[in-house]
Formats: structure tokens, sequence, C-alpha cells
């Protein structure tokens, strides 16, 4: 990518347009590609595999006659959640009344009826449910997928199963084919470092490798590593909070700071704040962040939750500070900080000295040392399971072979 651009865009806008008007012009597609094949030119379309969101995708293996799998981006847990919005609609759960519900106490209720979770609260569950719009469009969006996701599908799932083992056997019971085949960093570590697949990427940004050279010169676990993902934003006084924060925790620190972070603004840091930070911080635009978790000197990550952020650092044996923002993030924190105690949230509303305290307890921290332990056991496993013999690793020769190539 010669350049960023417009890599982030509206999402209720996108999930709209999908709804709207992706089926026809993806069929189109279909057709050219199988009156190519048929001149010869390229392989012939045999199979499907497509994102769990991108529902038109069923109508059109359906009408192609193609074997057809859903991969689901996130969690298990948040399928689940997912495939529930339509009840937390039906118990009058969402929409919520008025905005005071956000601050009021009410997000606390428990979630106690869906078969899985444990010791969840509303706050916990995808946020699309913390809305006041009878109309909202990413509730309908979601709604609708679940509606066209049928117990015959196949769905295959970015997790494994020691990770989301009461989650995982709860979509079974609903979804017979089901594969979880991850995490797909561990199992994609375990291709040659030659082979084609090395040489795919998935940033939306231009990566700086400079940071690489950098942390060279650091000792081992000893910089936080902080990237608040592609498309979350904050305001200046957010930024602010925690600048100072890891200014003051005087630990050496990564952060990664787009162009864009700032809500309706360009980032602007003081030079009393660079001055500071001069001998151990440094602030660079994107960077390479399996290369970066994977550095002998990375002791922690300050991240905003995302799954693919959640798996990579599980995967590198990281613990992490969390600042979820939106969307699955509160449901990947809560599991991160309550079910593998593999990391400690910070409040929304953040504060320096809260960011000081939490990082300083990360890195050098009897908690921390805890979290760190518990991080590299879920490496461990996360490598078995995507080794050759591990549950992951069968899962998706089962789902290539039984699934996909069946017409074959």
């Amino acid at each position: 990518m010669e350049a960023d651009g417009d890599v982030t865009q509206d999402v209720p806008s996108l999930s709209q347009s999908i709804r709207k008007n992706f089926l026809k012009p993806y069929c189109e597609l279909l057709s050219r590609l199988n009156e190519s094949s048929n001149a010869g030119l390229i392989p012939h379309v045999t199979c499907l595999v497509s994102d769990c969101l991108m529902t038109f995708t069923i109508q059109a293996a359906k009408q192609f006659a193609l074997p057809h799998a859903l991969f689901f981006p996130s969690s298990a847990c948040c399928l689940l959640c997912i495939l529930h919005f339509r009840s937390f609609v039906e118990k009058g759960l969402t929409p919520l009344k008025d905005e005071s519900y956000l601050t009021n106490g009410y997000l606390e209720t428990k979630v106690d009826w869906i078969p899985g979770l444990k010791n969840f609260r509303l706050k916990d569950i995808i946020d699309y449910t913390q809305t006041t719009n009878p109309n909202d469009i990413m509730l309908e969006f979601f709604i609708d997928m679940t509606d066209r996701v049928h117990r015959d599908s196949t769905i295959i799932l970015n997790t494994f199963v020691e990770l989301e083992s009461d989650v995982i056997n709860t979509l079974i019971s609903m979804f017979p084919s089901l594969y979880p085949i991850g995490p797909l960093p561990s199992l994609l570590n375990q291709t040659p470092h030659n082979h084609q697949l090395a040489s795919l990427g998935t940033n939306l940004w231009k990566e700086d490798t400079k940071c690489l050279e950098w942390l060279e010169s650091k000792e081992s676990e000893s910089v936080v590593y902080v990237n608040f993902g592609s498309i979350t934003v904050m305001t200046l006084e957010q930024l602010l909070e925690f600048a100072w924060g890891l200014a003051n925790s005087k630990k050496p620190f990564l952060w990664i700071i787009r162009p864009d972070l700032v809500i309706g603004g360009s980032v602007v840091l003081s030079s009393e704040f660079l001055n500071e930070i001069s001998d151990r911080g440094l602030i660079a635009s994107w960077c390479p962040q399996e290369k970066v978790l994977n550095h002998h000197s990375i002791g922690g990550f300050l991240s905003h939750c995302g799954w693919n952020s959640t798996t990579e650092s599980i995967c590198a044996g990281v613990p992490m500070l969390c600042w979820p923002f939106f969307a699955d993030q509160p449901t990947n924190s809560r599991f991160i900080c309550n079910e593998w105690e593999i990391g400690a949230e910070i409040d929304p509303k953040v504060k320096r000295d809260e960011v000081e305290k939490l990082v300083n307890e990360l890195m050098v921290g009897e908690k921390g040392k805890k979290m760190r332990q518990k991080a590299m056991e879920l490496k461990k496993k996360a490598e078995e399971n995507t080794s050759p013999g591990g549950c992951s690793y069968m899962n998706l020769d089962k789902v290539i072979n039984e699934v996909l190539l069946k017409k074959n």
C-alpha cells in the first residue's frame, strides 16, 4: 500500500451497503470467473469462504451450487452474543429507554440466560445493544445476519477450544459443522518462511519498521507497546491522559499514533512531553504488530482489545492493559481480564494516575508477573492446538477436505 488514504470508513453505512448492494456484483464476479475458467485462463471456482457478516454469499453459494463456509472474524463469545441479539430486543433489554441508562447502573444488569456465558453483564455484551434507537442500523444488521445463518451452516472460528471451551460447546450444539481453527497467527507460524502465505499482509496502514531497530536497544520485557488499532479514536484530553500516564511511569514505551487517532483534529504533543520521554519513548505511525509483539523487549501491550490484537498478544505470550472502545472489544476485555486473567482494564474515563499505576503493575508488579505467566501458558496451548495433530490443525484439515472439497 503506497498511501494510507481513507482506510477507516463509517461502519453503519458500510453495513447498509453490504445488505443492499453486494449480492448482484458478487454473483456477476463469480460468473465472470467461471467464464474465464471455461476459457482455460484460471482455475474453476469450486467453493466459497466468506466473512460471516457478508451473508449475501450464502445466497450466492446456493445460486451457484457451491460448498460454502462462513468465517467469523471475532471471538466465539461474540458470535454467541450476536446470535441472541433478537432475544435482547424481545426481553426489552435493548434498545435503551434513554441515554441515562448508559450511566445510571443499568448496564451492570446480569446476563445469566445465555448458555455458555459466565458472570456477564450488559456492559460486557457487544456494545451495539447499547443503543437508544429502535431502528439502529447495526442492531438490525446483526439480527439480519443471524436470521440468514442456519443450523446446517459451516462456521469457521479464529479461536481454540481451551480459550473459550464453554462457549464453543454451546455453539457446537447450535451448529454441528463448527470449526475452531485458531489462533491464526500461531497457525500461520506452522508454514515455511518461504511459503507464499508469508508475503500476505493484513494491515490497513503503511508500516514503519524502524521501530524494530529501536526495540533492539531495549532490555528483555522492558517495553510497553501501545496501539489502539486501525479504527479506535479518542479525544485530545484522553490522548494527553494516556501520554502523561505513560511518561510518568518512567517505563520505555513504543506508541503507535495514527494520523486520525484524535477526534476532529490532528495529534499534537507538547515539547514538554517529547522532552520528558526522549530517552525512553518512541512514537510511530504504524508498525508490523506481530513482529513487535514477538520481540524480546516487549513486556506488555496497551490495547483497544480488538480480536486480532487479542489473539496476536496471546500468541506472543504478552499480557495486556485493556481500553475497549466499541463493538466486540468490551466482550474481549472481559475475557482477557476475568476469564483468562492475562490483563487489567483501564477506566473509560482514562486518568494519567491510573495509567501510570497500571503500567507499573503490569511491568514490574506481582500481578503483572502472574498475568505474564498465564499469558505464556495460553501461548503454549495455542501452539499445541495449531501444530500437526492439534485440534485447530485437524479442524482446518477437516473443513478443507470434508466441506470445501467434498464436490471434488
